[in-house]
């Protein structure tokens, strides 16, 4: 399971890096740098610290309570993934903000410990904090998630886009909305149209004015896969240029471990490390 892990964040990263047009970042997997720091943090970091996280209850819960180690500890290799570089800001949705205060903590807890040398990482969260599940509006869409139905992916066709829509979960009032406390479903919809089409939500709702539920989901479908296109067709072509992905892992993960490395070897220095 973790060497799948790691071969899909290496494509993920090959895709998105040479979307942007520049090999400027890598897959943590290729930079040990940052897996050194995380065994420092670990040694930090109280076991019930990481317990009482929500992620670590919610996904050890659905494993009957057998999580793993690798599983509770991750949010501290995040930490190392975004101390190595001396962060500032990072973009995250609002499920990662609890993890992210547990960087701002660690972060925190070293300065005072070993003297001041990381900044205190800021969330910047958008307008589009948290995009819920389309089976189970009241949780989010993950990628995990074993109904297939529930999540859209960037590379899904058209085809399966609007069958995802189609099934998503609304209620028995017709009328679009946005009222997410009574009307998760249709205010899920609604949320998404937003985010893919730019509009606000209040402009969503007026430009629904008249449509169904029904008809109103393969709007949104039709909105999502408009907003995909332009990227599926990047994906499909970088993937016929393996060599040019190679060279983006090769030349990032150069200039990730020239970045990484002097912090961690003054978080050594500090620590006492030989």
């Amino acid at each position: 399971m973790a060497l799948c892990s790691v071969r899909k964040a290496r494509e993920c990263w090959s895709f998105i890096r040479a979307l942007h047009k520049g090999p400027a970042a890598t897959p943590a997997p290729q930079v040990s740098e940052h897996t050194q720091l995380s065994w420092i943090l670990t040694c930090m970091v109280r076991l019930p610290r990481l317990q009482h996280l929500h992620q670590w209850k919610a996904k050890a819960a659905r494993q009957k309570h057998d999580g793993t180690v690798g599983l509770l500890t991750y949010p501290v290799l995040q930490a190392a993934d975004i101390l190595c570089y001396k962060s500032t800001h990072v973009p995250v949705g609002e499920d990662q903000v609890q993890h992210m205060e547990l960087v701002q903590d660690l972060a925190r807890s070293f300065n005072q410990k070993y003297g001041e040398l990381f900044p205190l990482p800021k969330s910047i969260l958008t307008s589009m904090k948290k995009v819920k599940s389309l089976r189970d509006p009241s949780a989010k869409m993950s990628k995990s998630d074993p109904d297939k139905l529930a999540t859209v992916g960037i590379t899904d066709s058209p085809e399966e886009i609007v069958l995802k829509f189609r099934k998503a979960v609304t209620d028995f009032t017709s009328e679009v909305t946005y009222e997410p406390d009574s009307r998760a479903g249709v205010s899920n919809m609604v949320a998404i149209h937003a985010a893919v089409s730019g509009l606000s939500v209040e402009e969503v709702v007026r430009s629904s004015t008249g449509l169904d539920t029904a008809r109103y989901k393969l709007l949104v479908a039709d909105a999502v896969i408009e907003k995909f296109a332009p990227i599926r067709r990047e994906i499909e072509r970088l993937k016929m240029d393996k060599d040019h992905l190679k060279k983006v892992l090769l030349v990032g993960s150069a200039k990730a471990k020239e970045l990484a490395y002097p912090v961690l070897e003054e978080v050594k220095k500090l620590v006492g490390v030989l």
